[in-house]
């Protein structure tokens, strides 16, 4: 079967609610890790990340911040709405999510936690525009003030004090994303000293992770469907990085498909990645052609999602097939909270 005939069918399995995880563990490296080389899987746990790692190796993270992307409130006109911001674009306008009993027209006023109002002044596909009056503060401050962690709809409890640290990277450093780049959890300051130690390098990107990556696909034919847009920057000291790993025979290590994506969509056709800011709704599917990424530390994802898709494309459809069938029977936890995979790459012709 071609790429383009993959449909969403092809991305399903079955998965026990009681495997999707709740709560963080106990210590951030305290996952499980699985290792899958192919048909290989061999079951570790996260803490032993630097036994397969070689000095001159790259890791790259994503350290852009979760905000409190989520408002709750009231129509001006009555009735209760559910504001989630897609994106703060600055201090008086966002792009966001709103649920409410009848969508909001233009011109009309969102009143969130008695505390404040944006006027809805138009659309932008699925997101609508919104615009904080001048003089009435800055976005960024009152989402902080007066938000709410915006946890993944499958985690069930409302956001508690754990969440407000462990729903964020130790390296979290730019504010901007609704999602967080949930492979980089599992790091704490003793693995990154350590893996320093070893001579593994670090570099650093942002993606700003938007309000539509828990959108459902809804087309059956994955080639119809359309990513959302997010923001990036590549540092130029990322940029060289790279190269100097490339120069001296190291490995590429995306920490999270946020940090893949990023590579793969400021890479050039030769796998050199550019540095600079930019948007980007590359959608990788089977039969991509990876240029610059060489192995992918990731969580457990959705059926039927677009991360799913991801990881197939990256280590092979049978491959991801079995390791998350062997996931599944050996207890493995999944999602945001969940445990880890270590995936190589796999040969061009698989898939």
């Amino acid at each position: 079967m071609s790429a383009s005939e993959l449909t969403l069918d092809d991305f399903d399995f079955p998965l026990p609610p009681e495997l999707i995880a709740q709560h963080p563990a106990a210590q951030r490296t305290a996952s499980r890790l699985l290792h899958v080389d192919g048909n290989q899987l061999e079951d570790r746990h996260f803490a032993d990340l630097p036994q397969f790692l070689a000095p001159g190796d790259l890791l790259v993270f994503n350290d852009t911040k979760v905000i409190k992307a989520r408002l709750l409130g009231r129509k001006e006109s009555g009735g209760q709405v559910e504001v989630m911001l897609e994106r703060i674009v600055d201090a008086h306008h966002a792009l966001a999510l709103v649920r409410a009993s009848k969508s909001p027209k233009p011109g009309s006023r969102l009143i969130l936690d008695e505390a404040f109002a944006l006027t809805c002044t138009g659309r932008q596909g699925q997101f609508f525009e919104l615009e904080l009056a001048p003089g009435d503060g800055d976005l960024w401050q009152l989402a902080e003030a007066h938000g709410r962690l915006p946890l993944p709809p499958y985690i069930t409890h409302t956001p508690e004090a754990e969440d407000q640290s462990r729903y964020q990277t130790v390296y979290a450093k730019h504010p901007g994303a609704v999602a967080a780049p949930t492979a980089g959890l599992h790091f704490d300051e003793a693995l990154l000293a350590t893996l320093a130690a070893q001579g593994i390098q670090q570099a650093w990107l942002t993606l700003h992770v938007g309000a539509g990556t828990f959108q459902p696909v809804r087309e059956d034919r994955i080639a119809d469907h359309q990513m959302h847009s997010e923001r990036y920057n590549v540092p130029e000291a990322t940029a060289q990085a790279i190269r100097d790993t490339r120069a001296r025979g190291g490995r590429v290590v995306a920490v999270g498909t946020t940090s893949m994506r990023t590579l793969e969509a400021a890479a050039l056709g030769d796998g050199t990645v550019r540095a600079g800011s930019g948007e980007t709704d590359i959608f990788i599917t089977p039969g991509y052609r990876f240029q610059t990424v060489d192995r992918l530390i990731t969580n457990f994802h959705l059926p039927r999602s677009t991360l799913l898709m991801l990881v197939s494309a990256f280590a092979g459809m049978e491959p991801i097939r079995r390791a998350y069938a062997h996931a599944v029977a050996e207890r493995y936890r999944f999602f945001s909270y969940g445990d880890a995979m270590l995936l190589e790459k796999a040969a061009p012709t698989q898939g």
